[in-house]
């Protein structure tokens, strides 16, 4: 128990430490994959969303034909 809390005490510092000089960098590489992966879900909804827009407009759009024998 006593080898635990030797540990624990080791360990804790040191995390506090770590995490305060990662402020003052910026933005690291995890923050732009982060990103990037957002933008490609993004992007990969609107591409079927504008195909229905497109498809939806041209449906509303199109002419009708009256076949001969309806009249």
């Amino acid at each position: 128990m006593k080898a635990l809390a030797t540990i624990m005490g080791i360990i804790a510092p040191a995390t506090a430490f770590a995490a305060s000089g990662a402020s003052e960098e910026g933005n690291g590489i995890f923050v732009w994959i982060f990103l990037g992966f957002f933008a490609v879900i993004v992007v990969g909804q609107l591409i079927p969303a504008v195909m229905l827009i497109t498809g939806l407009v041209k449906g509303i759009t199109a002419k009708t034909v009256v076949k001969a024998e309806d009249k």
